[in-house]
């Protein structure tokens, strides 16, 4: 499974969207990323990466584009 493919699937098992629904998602547009589901996403893509995000990125983390620039800056190839 690609870093992309890890990426896409955490999304998909934590926001409970469809990969159709990715591109172009944003936070709270769905509810399934609220508050909550925010920071089940972030623990997710620590787990699954292997990273500490630091809380500027989780608080920058706004939309499906966004985390993966933030994804980026640790070096994880998405």
């Amino acid at each position: 499974m690609t870093e992309l493919e890890k990426y896409k699937a955490a999304f998909v098992a934590v926001v409970g969207v469809t990969e159709a629904q990715l591109p172009g998602l944003v936070y709270q547009a769905v509810t399934g990323w609220d508050s909550v589901g925010h920071m089940q996403l972030m623990t997710e893509l620590e787990d699954v990466f292997g990273i500490a995000l630091d809380m500027e990125d989780i608080l920058d983390f706004s939309s499906y584009e966004k985390g993966l620039d933030v994804l980026r800056k640790y070096q994880i190839h998405v």
